[in-house]
């Protein structure tokens, strides 16, 4: 424990030295004064109620002081890149009002609701990938990045991981040739990837291999696949183009890397998906000021007083 005004300690602790000593003193006068005319010295609970109403001035003065403890306080944190899939099956609207405009709905909520102990980036992608909003605490940054998102061109699932990989290490990361060494990424076990898509891979790098260099850098994945199974047919470019969720791939991604694959077939659905995500609860020391409690007790102390001086004797002394 420690005093943001020491002096105003040593001064509770003379207060309360002075106030032992000086009901001592009081205690031997009148014990001697009623052995000098022969009665018998008043009980215990004549210097109850003083004892507890000079505790309270000590408590006080001790409240003037400002104690502060350092305690464990548990608090949500970690880095978060929100992976927007922004391909034309995103204009699809199986989901009211299209998949892309009830991510980017949930995905505010989400933001919004962050403490700013958690770090939030943004990345799009259709066949490549874009780094649209590096990660940080500026939570209104990044809700006006999610709100630019268009949909255009096809999807990269691999382009995205890789891409949310390099927002998260700060280096460009992108998978090793067939006979080399994966690349040697820093452990990073406070990050989450949020991939925010139908599934629907088109092409670029290998998804699975991209999602086991995430898991080597300790980072989860949590898949989301926006849609529904039964799919959509959209307009694209003048042909019609059926779409509809690949979950097998999502769920094989998200459990490559101990995370979680969730369905979200309404702005509902994607609200909880979020609620469900994995973030990381840490234990931070700091210190928390003692004031409050401090005082309330001194106030407990004198109450407690006055109500033992009023049944013993009827009246406040």
């Amino acid at each position: 424990m420690s005093f943001a005004h020491p002096l105003m300690l040593a001064v509770a602790v003379v207060v309360g030295l002075a106030c032992a000593a000086g009901l001592r003193w009081l205690h031997r006068e009148r014990a001697r004064a009623y052995a000098a005319v022969g009665v018998k010295a008043t009980g215990a609970r004549r210097y109850l109620p003083t004892v507890l109403f000079l505790a309270a001035i000590v408590f006080l003065l001790l409240a003037v002081a400002r104690p502060q403890a350092t305690l464990g306080v548990p608090r949500t944190s970690g880095t978060v890149i929100l992976a927007f899939d922004v391909s034309n099956s995103m204009a699809a609207d199986d989901i009211a009002p299209n998949r892309l405009a009830a991510a980017q709905a949930a995905a505010i909520s989400f933001v919004q609701a962050q403490p700013d102990s958690v770090d939030v980036g943004v990345v799009a992608f259709s066949q490549g990938a874009l780094n649209t909003h590096t990660p940080g605490n500026e939570h209104t940054e990044t809700v006006d990045a999610i709100k630019r998102l268009r949909v255009t061109g096809g999807t990269s699932l691999g382009q995205a991981i890789l891409a949310s990989l390099t927002a998260i290490v700060g280096q460009p990361v992108s998978l090793p040739e067939p006979s080399a060494p994966p690349p040697d990424l820093p452990y990073r076990g406070d990050a989450t990837i949020v991939l925010l898509t139908d599934g629907e891979d088109t092409g670029g790098p290998d998804a699975l291999l991209a999602a086991d260099l995430a898991a080597n850098a300790g980072v989860h994945i949590q898949t989301v696949g926006v849609g529904t199974v039964e799919g959509k047919t959209v307009d694209i470019d003048g042909y019609q183009v059926s779409t509809a969720l690949n979950e097998d791939l999502l769920t094989q991604i998200a459990a490559a890397t101990g995370g979680a694959y969730h369905r979200a077939q309404d702005e509902g659905a994607l609200d909880a998906a979020y609620r469900d995500l994995d973030l990381r609860t840490t234990i931070d020391d700091q210190p928390v000021e003692l004031t409050g409690p401090v005082v309330a007790f001194a106030l407990l102390l004198l109450v407690a007083g006055a109500l033992l001086t009023i049944h013993w004797f009827g009246r406040i002394i």
